[in-house]
């Protein structure tokens, strides 16, 4: 290589280079995981109420998929469409 091509690739490591652009990090957080209380992981967040909903709505598309599942079967094989033929 050329001293000029090596010049231009130090010049463009060096100019693309953004470690030195970083801020300071930031402060440690405040209140009790920062401060050594005992708080519950997650902060304490209310989960009870999605779980709840989280059941009813499985065995709703459960019931759905087992009502799917019958009428497909029936539509298969005729179950409960037999025509009615009384010989006289």
């Amino acid at each position: 290589m050329t001293f000029f091509t090596i010049a231009l690739l130090l010049a463009f490591f060096v100019m693309t280079n953004t470690s030195h652009a970083d801020g300071p990090p930031p402060p440690p957080p405040g209140g009790p995981h920062g401060g050594g209380g005992n708080a519950p992981p997650g902060g304490g967040a209310p989960i009870g109420e999605g779980t709840l909903l989280l059941m009813i709505m499985a065995v709703g598309y459960s019931i759905k998929q087992i009502v799917d599942v019958r009428r497909k079967y029936k539509d298969e094989h005729d179950v409960g469409n037999e025509k009615y033929t009384e010989s006289m």
